[in-house]
């Protein structure tokens, strides 16, 4: 039984966490970030900002 993990992915941009949340609900990364952005403006841009470092510290890499 193989159970999915969310992981950084190896096809990044900056730190590869949008495409590895894109690979882990199995959607378009294009589609993720492009929502990540609409987010982040609309809410202030920081605090979208913050998520994205803190996730990238604590979603493992893919090996």
């Amino acid at each position: 039984m193989s159970t999915a993990r969310l992981t950084r992915s190896n096809e990044k941009v900056i730190a590869g966490v949008c495409a590895g949340i894109a690979e882990y609900f199995d959607l378009d990364v294009t589609l993720v970030r492009i929502a990540y952005i609409l987010v982040s403006i609309f809410s202030a841009a920081f605090p979208g900002i913050l998520v994205y470092i803190i996730l990238w510290f604590v979603m493992p890499p893919k090996y």
